[in-house]
């Protein structure tokens, strides 16, 4: 039988650059074994062992003996599916980020005919609004780095890890992007990664097999309603309705399902479901800042010096603790990366972190957030945790929080699902307004926030393009999440010295972590409360990341075409 075998190579070795005549030499001396017997050697996960005391590479490899049955060879070419009858069932896909592309592609391989609805650009007219925001320019609401082809992920690192779903799906989704163009390390790395520099291109590959199988995709194409009919006593989908953003004409397309796969800024989408007859609930999220430090200290941190002689991948760190019940971590973090404007509205900031393929910024950063659950924000708990204040502060700039805006917080979470969403709104407009405008991000050094100075020196230098402004952040966040994210600091600097030094600087906010809202939908059909509309991915409150929310959405191709029978090649297998 095939079996595994775990290699220790010093720092210096470069595992992906081992010849596999080297990898095989290495398993046949750990196996006690004459390498004339080890027909074949796969490397199966790469990772570093930054420990103090360990500080190695660790491959794991798996080997074959000459007389049994090899693995197949790692497809390299994108798949070509023979194109729908033109009387098969007819399924619209609201959303082309991750979620959506790999339910239209399994959709198409089972036979479906699919449209794919994108508000957004593609990835490469997508480019134009996001130098305008760099250079501290307006957001196009439709066009963004949270809306365009491929969704959020596709300029925003194209970080490929996650701890959902099983690992032979995980790797069926790191297949197909390798089969897209996509760099064959992910199938091996322990922090697979792409790159906002490369991502794109995997994407486009991506739209082309949906085009060259007899799929469409549409940009600049917003949803704006789900038509529904009686059937049977239930609402069921009969159409989406269209507007094109170049002529501003609105089409009817006819739909036998429509998979909602929005990400997590589409508010919009949301009440278009709930106008279809889907309901809506509140679910946990997190909110707080973004963390910068130089990339040259975590590596001195992290490595002891070993980076430069050994050249050794920028270092990450991943830290999490727990303050007042709630938890507070590190999220999407960046080595070698860059801090980027993720906000979807002129009024308002948000800040999220990309990397590029090498991550040779000599920054590093990473999401502080903190948990929130729906009951933190109910009444005299709101209160005491700041909600309450924060609202008051947006309300007095005018700020616009959303169908039903109302000062008061909710009784209960059940009382007002978009809670969530307004909270968003409105920390993200109190922080543009902190800030100044124009993009600018407000920030002050992590060891003021860890002493509870209100002290605000000037910013230090920053990968964030539109500039900072130097801000108390108790001017911005709520007192709750401030008071944990000190304490955060603190614990984070207990075991990375230096993390909440001079050194480091809290730009705000980060807004964007997740969903703030679910739409319910069967456990076993998916649907929601509207027949034929299936919610999928993250903007329904389903998936957190490009993998889960590709799983999300493979999953739910499976069963609308199996269960809905509108597959006419047989059952898709996941």
């Amino acid at each position: 039988m095939p079996r595994d075998v775990q290699l220790r190579l010093p720092p210096a070795e470069d595992p992906p650059s081992l010849a596999q005549s080297e990898l095989r030499r290495l398993a046949a001396r750990k196996l006690r074994m004459p390498e004339e017997r080890i027909a074949l050697v796969r490397t199966k996960r790469v990772s570093f062992d930054a420990r103090r005391r360990e500080r190695v590479w660790q491959v794991v490899v798996g080997v074959w003996e000459h007389g049994e049955e090899l693995p197949p060879p790692l497809a390299l070419e994108p798949p070509t599916f023979e194109r729908p009858r033109d009387d098969a069932p007819h399924v619209v896909i609201v959303g082309s980020g991750p979620a959506g592309l790999f339910c239209a592609l399994d959709l198409l391989a089972s036979g479906v005919r699919v449209t794919v609805l994108e508000r957004g650009r593609d990835v490469q007219t997508r480019r134009k609004p996001l130098r305008a925001l760099n250079r501290g320019e307006a957001a196009d609401p439709d066009s963004n780095y949270c809306f365009g082809e491929g969704g959020a992920g596709t300029y925003s690192d194209g970080k490929l890890y996650t701890r959902s779903g099983r690992k032979q799906d995980i790797r069926a989704v790191l297949e197909t992007l390798v089969a897209h163009g996509a760099p064959e390390d992910i199938l091996t790395s322990w922090r697979p990664h792409v790159g906002s520099n490369r991502l794109p291109e995997v994407v486009r590959a991506m739209r082309e097999t949906i085009l060259r199988s007899g799929g469409e995709v549409r940009f600049g194409a917003r949803a704006e309603e789900i038509e529904t009919r009686e059937a049977g006593g239930e609402r069921r989908v009969a159409a989406v309705l269209v507007r094109d953003l170049d002529t501003n004409e609105r089409e009817r397309i006819e739909a036998d399902a429509c998979v909602l796969a929005t990400g997590h800024s589409a508010l919009d989408a949301l009440l278009m479901a709930h106008r279809a007859g889907a309901t809506l609930e509140p679910k946990g999220f997190a909110m707080g800042v973004r963390v910068e430090h130089p990339q040259p200290w975590l590596d001195e941190r992290q490595y002891g010096g070993l980076r430069g002689p050994c050249d050794l991948p920028a270092s990450f760190y991943e830290l999490t603790t727990n303050v007042d019940g709630r938890g507070v971590y590190s999220f999407c973090m960046c080595p070698g990366g860059f801090v980027v404007p993720a906000t979807t509205s002129p009024e308002r900031v948000v800040v999220n972190g990309m990397s590029l393929s090498r991550r040779d910024s000599p920054y590093a950063n990473s999401g502080l957030v903190v948990a929130i659950e729906p009951e933190d924000w109910c009444g005299e708990e709101g209160e005491r945790q700041g909600f309450g204040a924060l609202l008051e502060r947006a309300r007095a700039l005018g700020v616009d929080l959303g169908p039903g805006d109302t000062l008061a917080l909710p009784r209960t979470p059940a009382d007002d699902p978009l809670f969530g969403v307004r909270l968003q709104h409105a920390i993200e407009s109190v922080a543009a307004h902190a800030a100044g405008g124009a993009n600018r991000a407000p920030s002050q050094r992590a060891d003021a926030v860890a002493a509870g100075d209100c002290g605000t020196p000037d910013p230090l230098a920053t990968s964030y393009r539109p500039g900072l402004a130097a801000v108390d952040l108790a001017d911005v966040l709520p007192t709750g999440m401030l008071t944990r994210i000190r304490q955060g600091l603190r614990d984070f600097d207990a075991r990375l010295p230096g993390f909440a030094s001079e050194l480091g600087q809290l730009l705000g906010v980060e807004s964007r972590t997740s969903s703030s809202v679910r739409i319910p939908r069967d456990s076993e059909t998916l649907e929601s409360a509207t027949r034929a509309l299936y919610p999928c991915g993250e903007g329904a409150g389903y998936a957190g990341g490009i993998v889960s929310a590709a799983l999300d959405g493979r999953r739910v191709a499976r069963v609308l075409a199996h269960r809905e029978r509108l597959g006419v090649r047989g059952r898709l297998e996941l």
